[in-house]
């Protein structure tokens, strides 16, 4: 039986994965809950949403594994996906905005797979100060963090481009990189031959990060699917409370333009948060940090979702004076009244453009198809032109 997914503009899904099996350290373990407490949830209540706390997976923590020194925790990381994934279709079924607080970046294969239990494809902005295209034959560190977007377009390691039954999870082309700033020889010259999508951190600043953000949701959105955004907090310049901060990149005024490019498209299906380690973070100022910039970013995502909604239900309703009173007196600023939002029409407009059903296979469309930096060495700058 089809299932239609009525978006709630005015709810979000708040979904803790707090695992650093595919990291190189401990810590990004904690971040979950180290945001719940530094006031996440209350802070996003107080901006206008209704927040349902899903909760916590089991932790999955890095432990050293010299026994594979190409894919190392290959199975803690499967369990910490598998955990997370039917949690996160739960949360798309519910019209919520799934907001996933990682953990380490390998968290993005169970989004995405959770989003595409009921949208058949899907594109994503990977913002990362790594591009994470390794793989286990060109990594120095055996590092999964560092092989997340192979994983994802299907050529990473094998188990974990299993994990979703017909791979990719996604294509090449719908997939952008956004501030990449760190890229390891290997994955130089796999980009020269990608048809991915790359806008690196010079690139971001050349053209200016307002206009980036929108080329490259235009470039990945040309085809209709819904999205996903991937936000490492290590993308944000001399940020500290993380496992390997560095100078240059985006400034965190560019992070802050691109993500209210990125919050304000309708077509958002999910966003994680990922790689904020609180044992960096004595001062709880990252955390702050993290907070402000969501609830900005956030928050304009309400305002703009409010005024569309608004903007479409207002001339049906003002064919006489007092429903056109009516109609304006249904969408507040930050308004969170259900007519708003799910009545016939405007239900539309939030709901799924494709949808999958219990006997439907997935189509198998597929193109065939940078953490290490950070634990190794600087490598030489990409060309890394924006296509």
């Amino acid at each position: 039986m089809a299932v239609k997914v009525v978006r709630q503009a005015n709810k979000i899904a708040l979904l803790g994965a707090p695992t650093s099996a595919a990291a190189m350290s401990l810590g990004h373990e904690e971040g979950p809950a180290a945001l719940r407490a530094a006031g996440l949830t209350e802070r996003l209540n107080s901006i206008g949403y209704v927040v349902s706390d899903l909760g916590d997976d089991p932790p999955q923590q890095y432990k050293p594994d010299n026994d594979s020194p190409r894919a190392r925790n290959l199975p803690r990381v499967l369990a910490a996906i598998e955990a997370l994934k039917p949690r996160v279709e739960l949360a798309v079924k519910s019209g919520a905005l799934p907001l996933i607080l990682g953990g380490d970046c390998s968290v993005a294969l169970a989004a995405v797979a959770g989003v595409r239990r009921y949208f058949r494809h899907v594109g994503m902005i990977y913002m990362d100060r790594d591009a994470d295209l390794n793989t286990p034959a060109t990594t120095p560190s055996g590092c999964l963090d560092g092989m997340v977007v192979s994983h994802l377009t299907a050529r990473g390691a094998p188990e974990l481009v299993r994990f979703w039954g017909e791979p990719p999870l996604v294509r090449e082309p719908d997939l952008a990189l956004f501030g990449v700033e760190r890229l390891d020889p290997a994955e130089e010259q796999l980009l020269k031959q990608s048809p991915l999508r790359r806008y690196l951190a010079k690139d971001v600043k050349r053209m200016g990060a307002k206009a980036a953000a929108q080329e490259a949701v235009d470039r990945i959105r040309g085809n209709g699917y819904e999205f996903l955004l991937h936000f490492d907090v290590d993308v944000i310049a001399d940020f500290q409370a993380t496992n390997y901060p560095g100078g240059g990149g985006l400034t965190i005024e560019e992070v802050r333009e691109a993500l209210l490019v990125f919050l304000q498209q309708k077509h958002l299906a999910a966003m994680e948060v990922t790689a904020y380690n609180p044992a960096k973070d004595s001062d709880g100022r990252g955390a702050k940090l993290i907070i402000d910039l969501l609830a900005e970013v956030l928050g304009a995502r309400l305002d703009a979702l409010n005024a569309a909604a608004a903007s479409t239900l207002v001339p049906e309703l003002s064919s006489t004076p007092a429903a056109k009173s009516s109609a304006e007196s249904a969408a507040p600023a930050h308004g969170i009244d259900e007519p708003v939002l799910t009545s016939a029409k405007a239900g539309e407009a939030w709901s799924s453009d494709s949808l999958d059903t219990e006997n439907e296979s997935d189509s198998g469309e597929s193109d065939s198809a940078g953490h290490d930096v950070g634990r190794a060495a600087s490598s030489s700058e990409s060309d890394g032109s924006a296509s």
